[in-house]
């Protein structure tokens, strides 16, 4: 038997992951040994152990890329700065999450457990080069925020949305590794850089066989990142799941999934006609972008809005994806159109660092505004309305400002940062983003993205309007105060305005993510 030799080396990227996992085994065996119905530590256990382990993955954007653990994971930039997000995603989440369980007498040690396994295998698809071990780091993610979904079990919903997330969840893995299966049939490896290199051969043997892995690992990926027309389970399981768990699953699953994809497609595209991936992704952001901004529009539920908010996000970020294939179908020639590449200049530029910077700091500032928002809703639930049908309805958005006037301006500004409003941290990413992929051709598909993110701002602007322009109802509840809310509103506020005006160090830090293993 051959023994794997391993360095220290080889563990580095996944030092922040046994942060993660080692605070969740703790938080899980003091179960066993408490006798107090006080457990705010836990929270504190859980978002001390989101800091340290985002504090290594920091520290680890600045080494050199290069594949680790005899080639199953890579250490990059690019995954590095994915799981310092991730944890800041959970950190702000679990802050979220000491008030509003309290509040519903149901602090458990096995909630943050869950969170921080969620976090742990949204790090490990970030940085997985190998198909086995990114379904497994898949399932990972995908049990424990099945689980979270369904936490709370008060009513119809909670249960609903876990049981939909779950047979869905497990549809779209199986596609993914049905798809990889077929790829290790044509090609006879599993791992990124094998796979890549065997392609070539693959395709002029058993094309059929190529094309429809690469589709239905497509489809897997789809789904986890709430692509269009793989989306029709987001609404209903961010509106079932409690809060605080919608907010890390919009921001870190999405985070997680964006990354694994783009790394799996940088490899698996290599050898094929460049029409066909470019086509692809145009065609998945075009939908995306426009499907949910639409979808969004008639929401009067806050909550399912932002649920389709989501989903028009992703779609400005397949807008990046699309631009990475986008100077390899220029240099073949383009045409002009919507879904072809034309580039101002004449010429096919290289533009992947400006599409990973863009990208990066893209889901970073979503990050932050959009546990923002859903942490501002979560504070404003009440336990007694979980069964209700208006929990979530803009009537309870009235006259925020004058029962709550510092949470209105903190609802105002990661209103505007998911419209794309500046001085806020979301009009510099998609700018980035959009510069990115016009710079790369797509100046069609960028103006429908400007377009569409044009409507989204009419209704992130009604929740502005019902908070400050609104009477607040006659009946309207006292909002429930805790410290660690306040505090990750304020957290979020903060990072949503600074990173808008002075974005500098990030932006520079975020350029050196063209060091991405596989480009």
């Amino acid at each position: 038997m051959i023994i794997p030799h391993f360095t220290l080396n080889d563990f580095l990227p996944v030092m922040p992951v046994g942060v993660l996992m080692a605070a969740a085994i703790v938080l899980m065996l003091s179960e066993v040994f408490l006798t107090s119905t006080t457990r705010t530590y836990q929270a504190i256990i859980a978002a001390l152990a989101s800091i340290v382990a985002g504090g290594i993955a920091v520290n680890n954007a600045f080494e050199p890329a290069r594949l680790v653990l005899q080639g199953y994971a890579v250490l990059d930039p690019f995954s590095s700065w994915t799981t310092a997000m991730v944890c800041l995603g959970t950190f702000l989440a679990v802050l979220l999450s000491a008030g509003f369980l309290k509040h519903r007498n149901a602090e458990r040690g096995e909630f943050y457990a869950l969170m921080l396994f969620a976090a742990a295998g949204m790090s490990l698809l970030s940085l997985s080069a190998e198909f086995i071990t990114l379904f497994i780091n898949l399932e990972v993610l995908s049990v424990a925020t099945y689980a979270l979904t369904a936490f709370l079990r008060r009513g119809p919903r909670p249960s609903e949305a876990g049981f939909k997330y779950f047979i869905l969840g497990a549809f779209a893995a199986a596609l993914l590794l049905y798809g990889a299966a077929l790829i290790y049939g044509a090609t006879g490896a599993t791992k990124l850089v094998e796979v890549s290199a065997a392609l070539p051969a693959a395709f002029a043997k058993s094309p059929a066989l190529v094309y429809a892995g690469l589709g239905l690992v497509l489809a897997g990926f789809a789904f986890k990142v709430a692509a269009v027309p793989f989306h029709m389970w987001t609404p209903d399981v961010y509106e079932g799941a409690p809060t605080p768990v919608t907010a890390l699953m919009s921001a870190g699953v999405k985070a997680a999934a964006f990354v694994a994809m783009v790394r799996t497609f940088l490899f698996l595209v290599k050898g094929i006609d460049p029409v066909i991936p470019f086509t692809v992704f145009s065609l998945l952001a075009l939908l995306t972008m426009v499907g949910g901004n639409l979808l969004a529009l008639p929401q009067r539920n806050v909550k399912r809005m932002l649920a389709y908010s989501s989903i028009a996000h992703a779609g400005y970020m397949l807008l990046g994806v699309a631009a990475l294939f986008a100077p390899k179908l220029v240099e073949a020639g383009a045409k002009v159109g919507v879904l072809t590449a034309t580039p101002l200049t004449g010429t096919a530029q290289d533009v992947s660092v400006a599409v990973y910077k863009g990208l990066l700091f893209y889901i970073l500032g979503y990050t932050v505004t959009s546990l923002g928002a859903f942490g501002t809703i979560s504070a404003l639930e009440r336990r007694e309305d979980e069964t209700r049908g208006n929990t979530w309805d803009l009537e309870r958005f009235a006259g925020l400002a004058q029962r709550k006037p510092g949470w209105a301006a903190a609802m105002a500004l990661f209103m505007l940062s998911l419209g794309g409003v500046p001085p806020t941290v979301g009009f510099l990413g998609k700018l980035f983003l959009f510069s990115a992929a016009v710079d790369a051709g797509l100046l069609g598909l960028a103006i429908v993205g400007v377009l569409s993110s044009v409507i989204g701002v009419y209704f992130y602007l009604r929740v502005v309007v019902y908070m400050f322009m609104r009477p607040a109802p006659i009946d309207a509840p006292a909002p429930f105060r805790h410290w660690t809310t306040e505090l990750a509103l304020v957290t979020s506020a903060v990072l949503v305005v600074g990173l808008g005006i002075l974005p500098g160090t990030i932006t520079e830090w975020f350029s050196r993510v063209g060091m991405v293993f596989g480009h």
